[in-house]
């Protein structure tokens, strides 16, 4: 009995340490329990024990910013007996001053103990007005608002300072987007010096564009700060960690590498009471600018053309306050008299920042053909748009216009261009130069029976043809441009297929095959500013009677009843590319001030 009882109060006394090992088995601890705005924590978990999962940490996020997180484990052999542990190391950046506690976090079904850490209140940190008392801290951020009242979907300027009066490692500076307010960064930022407090600081400045999407009262998340200071408390330059200083505390070097410390820093949010549409603002459009200005021009510069014949129309819009995209289409505000037709190439959408807001402009060519002769008045182009600056709704107008419209040159749309002076020095196929010359010949002696010639005609043209055929197999295209003993060589035009595919539609008499091909040729000669249609390019050629052949191919290309004939062009146009040094049609924006 003695031995069974014995036996039984050693079991109690087992069951009871087990019980004890398992409360004890995931300790956690703080390498400090004060802070200042901006610094970092580091949380310390411990199992006894080794272990493959990890601990939770949702619980943190609460109040806390999880950083980054660390692992590592040890191994103990003391007289025979192995233990080993398990260590995870976490960087938390606090979202709030004040006292915060810290909860129990669970590990393998066991808990850890709860803790309390301290976030001192900073008097300037955050706050979003530029003259905030004078704070004793390292390193803050103030950020101050353009205007606290702005329309829903005008700009609004938020000016970031960050100040420092210590070194800053790997530093970077953020401001996150919302769901209600888009967010764009202004300028790279300025660098400057300032002295409060006593403290000289260094200043980096950038601004930025918000964007409120809707009316009401908007919340978006301040800047934030992450980077690595200094850590002048802590001479191990691996941050306390005890997996690597024990690992590394040996080596010679390890004393020259300076400690760092994580930074977080947090600015309040930011508060925004934004007004909606007002009453006053009656026009189509929805534009709260600073400025709009609207201009146009004509190509050619004259109202009177035959039917036919493309009259180009260039629209341009541009708004102090607001980007490109959000202008309104050009072509929409240009309504057109019946016998009239519009075809609007692509809008060209530009955003430029000019001092401290946004220039958004957009740029738009639209061709206007007439189908019948007669007077035409196009009204007159009206844009509202909503003054910002006195809360006021103003107008910008393009007055009407009166085009006289006269019959087709010739009696017909089309009109055929001469032949070139010198044939031989094209690169046509010789099947239509034998076609040319047979008709030709035909017309002269019109009175003799038609059938020998025509015979005649049709062995001659297949003769050209195989001759044509042969003649294309044998040539190499050559697409750089030619160029004298003085001259530097042109780069190669990758896309010479291209070209050559312009050629084949301009001899098969299809116009917009060849529009297509010569706007593809084109955009490889000018990469970067690709002409958008066959006027812009048309514009960027020192050459009239290239600027006639394209007229002539846009005509054909709008004009159902047109019969166009491309072997002029082709014959008209340099072989085989136009050089890349012709200047570039830059349109600059006008300027909005006086």
């Amino acid at each position: 009995m003695k031995f069974a009882h014995r036996i039984l109060v050693l079991t109690i006394l087992l069951a009871c340490g087990a019980s004890l090992s398992a409360q004890g088995a995931v300790t956690a601890s703080l390498d400090r329990n004060q802070l200042a705005p901006g610094e970092t924590v580091q949380l310390h978990l411990q199992h006894e024990g080794s272990t493959d999962s990890q601990p939770n940490l949702d619980p943190l996020k609460h109040d806390f910013d999880v950083l980054g997180s660390s692992s590592g484990s040890s191994v103990q052999i003391i007289n025979g007996h192995t233990s080993s542990q398990t260590q995870v190391n976490v960087v938390l950046a606090p979202r709030h001053n004040g006292k915060i506690q810290i909860p129990p976090l669970q590990w393998d079904g066991q808990q850890s103990a709860p803790l309390e850490l301290t976030v001192r209140e900073s008097g300037a940190a955050g706050r979003h007005d530029a003259a905030a008392p004078a704070d004793k801290s390292h390193i803050f951020l103030t950020a101050t608002l353009g205007q606290k009242q702005p329309y829903v979907q005008s700009t609004v300027v938020l000016t970031v300072r960050l100040y420092a009066d210590q070194p800053l490692y790997q530093a970077s500076l953020s401001l996150p987007a919302g769901s209600d307010v888009l967010v764009k960064q202004l300028d790279k930022g300025s660098q400057t010096s300032e002295m409060r407090n006593g403290r000289n600081y260094q200043v980096f400045e950038r601004k930025y564009l918000l964007f409120p999407q809707r009316s009401g009262k908007l919340s978006l998340e301040g800047p934030v700060l992450d980077a690595q200071v200094r850590d002048a408390g802590n001479d191990d330059p691996f941050g306390n960690d005890p997996f690597f200083a024990n690992a590394f505390k040996q080596i010679p070097l390890a004393g020259m590498v300076t400690a760092t410390r994580p930074l977080h820093l947090r600015a309040k949010p930011v508060e925004l009471n934004v007004l909606p549409r007002p009453a006053g603002a009656t026009g189509a459009n929805w534009l709260p600018a600073q400025k709009v200005t609207l201009e146009e021009s004509w190509r050619p510069e004259i109202t009177t053309i035959h039917v036919g014949e493309p009259l180009t129309r260039h629209l341009h819009v541009a708004a102090l306050g607001l980007t490109g995209a959000q202008l309104p289409d050009l072509s929409t505000l240009m309504p057109v008299p019946d016998g009239i037709k519009a075809y609007p190439d692509q809008p060209r959408i530009e955003d430029i920042p000019q001092g401290d807001m946004l220039l958004g402009s957009r740029d738009q060519d639209i061709a206007l053909i007439a189908k019948r002769p007669g007077q035409y008045t196009l009204p007159a182009v009206r844009l509202d748009w909503w003054d910002t600056t006195h809360n006021v709704q103003h107008e910008v107008v393009l007055p009407a216009h009166t085009l006289n419209i006269l019959p087709a040159a010739g009696g017909t749309v089309g009109m055929a261009a001469p032949p070139p002076a010198n044939p031989q020095s094209s690169s046509i196929p010789p099947s239509i130069d034998v076609q040319a010359s047979t008709s030709a010949h035909a017309i002269k002696v019109a009175n003799i029976p038609p059938w020998p010639w025509i015979s005649l005609g049709l062995g001659l043209l297949w003769l050209g043809t195989i001759v044509g055929w042969w003649h294309s197999r044998r040539r190499v295209p050559n697409i750089s441009p030619s160029k004298t003993d003085n001259e530097k060589p042109h780069a190669k035009i990758p896309a010479g297929s291209a070209f050559k595919s312009f050629q084949r539609a301009c001899f098969d008499n299809d116009p917009h095959t060849a529009r297509q091909h010569l706007l593809a040729w084109a955009g490889t000669v000018w990469p970067s500013h690709p002409p958008l249609g066959l006027n812009e390019l048309s514009r960027r050629l020192d050459d009239a009677k290239l600027h006639q052949a394209l007229r002539q191919l846009e005509r054909a290309c709008y004009s159902t009843d047109s019969t166009w004939h491309g072997e002029s062009l082709a014959h008209s146009w340099p072989t085989p590319s136009v050089p890349a040094t012709y200047p570039e049609n830059k349109h600059a924006l006008p300027e909005l001030y006086h």
